[in-house]
Parts: structure tokens; C-alpha cells; sequence
């Protein structure tokens, strides 16, 4: 199962960028899809998650009133739109799949992994 993610890049402190998750058809309509990063040095870290039909979603405290979650399962997308970004917001951001129709904050309960896209806010 492949995932791709991709949107990320440099902004300034403030600003805003959308991550796309294009995931794969026969997972994607039934699975809770989050999103997780990881920055130098430090381990990886929950950032948010969406149910398989986008009713349920959660945020790690960080990040809450400023990422929001979405997915449109007629194109296996799902987005994660960050807004008055944070230089500590800079990682390596990972989509990944649950075997679940509701996923968790634990990266152990998601199977699968896309390959990682970095964002990088300056101050």
C-alpha cells in the first residue's frame, strides 16, 4: 500500500500550507487516516487524525484551533490544513492509514506509511 504525500515546503511564521495524503482506493473509504511528524532529533508525534467518513476528528494539543483535518473520499485525499504556522511546527510530516474506521493518537495503531513530507516554518 503506497501512500503520497506531498505539499509541504518553507513558509514564514504565520503563515499557511495544505498537506495532501493521496491514499490508495481500497483502504482509504473505510480507514481512519492521520497524520503524524517528526522533527530533528525527536521522536514522532501525533498531530491529527480523521474517522473513515470524516465525522470524528482529534488534534494534538499543539496544534488544535490552528490545523484542521479533512478528506474527500471520491479521490482518496485527505488534507491537513495548517494555518498561523510556528517555527516549532517544522518536521518531516507522515500520512498513514489505520486498520480502524476510527484511528488513535498511538503510531502503532496505523498500518500503513507514506514516504514523508517536510515543512519548514522560519521564524
Amino acid at each position: 500500500v503506497q501512500l503520497q504525500a506531498s505539499g509541504g515546503g518553507l513558509e514564514q511564521a504565520g503563515g499557511s500550507l495544505r498537506l495532501s495524503c493521496a491514499t490508495p482506493r481500497r483502504t482509504s473509504s473505510n480507514n481512519a487516516v492521520g497524520w503524524f511528524r517528526q522533527a530533528p532529533g525527536k521522536e514522532r508525534e501525533f498531530v491529527a487524525t480523521i474517522s473513515w467518513n470524516g465525522g470524528i476528528t482529534s488534534f494534538a494539543d499543539s496544534v488544535k484551533g490552528r490545523f484542521s483535518i479533512s478528506r474527500d473520499n471520491a479521490k482518496n485525499i485527505v488534507y491537513l490544513q495548517m494555518n498561523s504556522l510556528k517555527p516549532e511546527d517544522t518536521a518531516v510530516y507522515y500520512c498513514a492509514v489505520s486498520l480502524r474506521s476510527i484511528g488513535g493518537t498511538g503510531p502503532d495503531g496505523y498500518r500503513y506509511w507514506g514516504q514523508g513530507t517536510l515543512v519548514t516554518v522560519s521564524s
